[in-house]
């Protein structure tokens, strides 16, 4: 009898043994779909937008409802908002919280230490950051397909605006304190992918960085593209408004845009490429 007992003792040890073997030998459970997703961040805010399944979604940054730095502040309105403090947040239960790589690290060091998922996305510098940063919020939304799909349409899309620059017209991206940015940028791949050589470019610049007036006046380019003003002013902004840019007179046409389309890796910044087109094609007329 007590053979017998200890036997079975035995045969439900190794079968205790054989289950947490396999158990760590399988592959870990895929991530569940998250139900509750509360976005941080005005790029999030839009990529989550554009690829949430109905419902999904529950909070959106008060950044995503201003209209000059939002693409897509019109569809915001429709999301309860939030200031990104990390109390506000966790009140929202989510089960999932996207940021970005900039936001306050006390922010989601909090919320992660509270239980809360949270996954950052970094500012997008090229076209190809853009796809990557759509297929990462397929897969952190479980909306994979649905990120394949929207790849698919803005690639082909991107393609039938995308114009040569070898030969094209030389644009210079000019903001406030002069900055201008170069090739390795998503500004600057905008720039090329509508047509246009780039100045700053050509001046040293791979990133962001300085363009001196006295340089992009000796330069001549055929466009020079700012952004928007904003209410107020700023005596950064002076520099835009220096008798001799004026002077270059229709030297060089002069083109503001939106900056909202230019800001995120999403979509839209095809309709910043389609605005540059549509600059170009006037040079031309």
């Amino acid at each position: 009898m007590s053979g017998s007992v200890r036997r079975s003792e035995r045969h439900k040890g190794w079968r205790a043994l054989a289950l947490a073997a396999a158990l760590m030998l399988a592959p870990p459970a895929a991530a569940e779909v998250p139900q509750r997703v509360v976005s941080i961040n005005l790029c999030t805010d839009q990529l989550a937008m554009l690829l949430a399944a109905p419902g999904q979604l529950v909070s959106v940054s008060n950044l995503a409802r201003d209209p000059l730095a939002s693409a897509m502040a019109e569809e915001a309105a429709a999301y309860p908002e939030n200031h990104g403090l990390a109390e506000e947040v966790f009140a929202l239960r989510p089960d999932l919280v996207l940021a970005g790589t900039y936001t306050s690290p006390a922010t989601t060091g909090l919320l992660r230490r509270l239980g809360v998922r949270v996954e950052t996305f970094a500012p997008a510098s090229d076209m190809a950051a853009v796809r990557a940063e759509i297929l990462a919020m397929g897969t952190a939304l479980g909306r994979d397909e649905a990120a394949r799909a929207m790849v698919a349409q803005f690639d082909a899309d991107l393609a039938a605006l995308r114009a040569d620059p070898a030969t094209g017209p030389r644009a210079a991206l000019y903001y406030a304190n002069s900055y201008s940015l170069g090739d390795k940028t998503l500004s600057g791949q905008i720039l090329a992918a509508a047509g246009f050589r780039n100045v700053g470019a050509e001046a040293g610049l791979s990133i962001g960085g300085t363009l001196p007036l006295e340089v992009l006046i000796l330069a001549h380019p055929d466009l020079i593209v700012s952004g928007q003003r904003y209410p107020g002013a700023s005596r950064s902004e002076e520099v835009l408004d220096h008798p001799a840019l004026a002077a270059l007179g229709t030297a060089s046409a002069r083109a503001a845009m939106a900056d909202r389309d230019w800001i995120c890796g999403t979509p839209y910044v095809l309709r910043a490429v389609r605005a540059l087109r549509a600059a170009r094609d006037g040079l031309t007329e």
